[in-house]
């Protein structure tokens, strides 16, 4: 405990780590919060049109989860690689890294679009077999779809320049793009100045005009502020053997990471959905409240890549290992404190939401499951997103995920939720039981070391 302590004391004592800390956490998870926000409210409009439409776009938006965090694996693996070269002022390779990033974004986008314009319906039948939900989530699926090749762009760019401790621009950019939605939403779903009321196409509509003004908005930043990533079509392409090498050494298993565990996190979804509309409305919901805290961790977790990777690229390995354990005490304080207020005013914020008795019951006991889980759940963020990441530790990361998931959480969600026939809140807590699983071997792989690595000297 002495230790714990000291170090905590340490910790706040430095300001130059603190500085590193918040100019690189605040902005990511303020613009995380916003995009929240944005489905909050999304949530609120389309909640005015009965259960039966927020489960179904609720389940819709599955589709988008597994493909974002297809995306953040491609982008999450290159920002390592990215935010050595920028410790080691390496601009040449941040823009190959930036180039291959985008055209495996691209293809992903393009992996889904193709199938849910063919298909919609198809797809929707995975989530579900309430046809009501099925036709809803289609119509919605069709349109929104288009929107995924905008995120993929924006997503990939975003992470370039934080890798090189760009942050502030992307957030007024979110803001704007938060705006339109909003406001588009207002028009499109419910008829408003001479528009027709679409109801959940409307809001797919207010999301793919949002999505497409924020990627464009992001490329002219980027090469009117001449960022440092801003180069030419031909920088962005060409690739010795040894880069490729390196490139999917340290991203193939992020990839591989983020799909497969958001493959087994979709099947969750499955479960929830043969729970019937009320209990996919409540765990949406409850996610929807949820993700206003996670944002912090989001936030926290992108610095600590960003930062330790770039002590690591510098060869700074000893203060990069200092900075770590910093990060974990930060983590847990801040921990608390959100924990804290997500339980104080789950009702507050329950009662925005046209919700029957039963599923505002049933989404307090899910926000307090969440806080119960907080303390290792954002461990687990913290270490294998940030910490074991940043030095290409990222096969730990994809086992951890991958066994966490697949091993315990699935198997859990359909026996509980179709065997056993609990509630929705009894079978989110088995869910979330694979998070002290992650926890116990996250901190032994941390203690090992092999995570505190210089990838930019390895490849020079």
């Amino acid at each position: 405990m002495r230790g714990i302590a000291a170090d905590t004391r340490y910790m706040l004592r430095d300001r130059i780590f603190l500085s590193k800390a918040f100019r690189i956490a605040l902005p990511v998870a303020m613009q995380g919060m916003l995009n929240t926000l944005v489905n909050l409210a999304d949530t609120l409009m389309i909640g005015s049109l009965g259960e039966s439409t927020i489960a179904a776009v609720g389940l819709a938006n599955k589709v988008f989860f597994v493909f974002t965090l297809l995306v953040f694996g491609i982008v999450s693996g290159s920002g390592v690689l990215a935010a050595q070269y920028w410790g080691n002022q390496d601009v040449k390779n941040i823009r190959k890294v930036m180039g291959l990033a985008l055209t495996l974004s691209m293809i992903g986008a393009l992996c889904f679009v193709i199938p849910c314009v063919l298909a919609p319906e198809k797809v929707m039948r995975i989530f579900t077999t309430s046809q009501s939900s099925i036709e809803i989530g289609a119509a919605y699926l069709t349109i929104a779809v288009f929107s995924y090749p905008f995120t993929a762009i924006t997503n990939t760019l975003v992470a370039m320049q934080r890798a090189v401790n760009r942050v502030k621009a992307p957030v007024l950019i979110t803001c704007m793009a938060i705006v339109v939605n909003i406001c588009l939403n207002y028009v499109f779903i419910f008829g408003h100045f001479g528009a027709p009321a679409l109801g959940a196409p409307g809001a797919a509509i207010a999301t793919l005009i949002a999505r497409s003004m924020e990627a464009a908005a992001i490329i002219l930043v980027i090469y009117l502020g001449k960022s440092p990533i801003a180069g030419h079509i031909r920088e962005m392409f060409g690739y010795s053997k040894e880069f490729l090498r390196q490139f999917a050494r340290t991203t193939v298993p992020v990839i591989a990471n983020e799909f497969t565990w958001g493959l087994g996190t979709t099947l969750y979804s499955l479960a929830y959905g043969r729970m019937g509309d009320n209990a996919v409305a409540a765990i949406t919901i409850a996610t929807t409240i949820q993700d206003l805290v996670v944002v912090l961790f989001q936030g926290l977790s992108a610095a600590t890549a960003v930062i330790l990777g770039n002590e690591m690229g510098a060869g700074k390995l000893r203060r990069a290992e200092r900075y770590a354990r910093n990060f974990f005490i930060l983590q847990f304080m801040i921990t608390v404190i959100a924990a804290l207020v997500c339980v104080g005013i789950r009702w507050q914020i329950i009662g925005l939401y046209n919700v029957s008795a039963g599923v505002a019951r049933d989404i307090s006991l899910c926000l307090i499951v969440f806080a119960l889980y907080m303390p290792a759940k954002m461990f687990n963020y913290v270490n294998v997103v940030g910490v074991l990441r940043s030095g290409g530790d990222t096969t730990a990361s994809l086992f951890l995920d991958c066994t966490g998931v697949w091993l315990i959480g699935v198997p859990l969600a359909f026996l509980g939720g179709l065997y056993f026939k609990f509630p929705i809140y009894i079978v989110y807590a088995l869910v979330l039981s694979e998070e002290i699983y992650k926890f116990v071997l996250g901190y032994i792989r941390y203690r090992q070391k092999k995570w505190l690595r210089n990838l930019a000297a390895e490849l020079s």
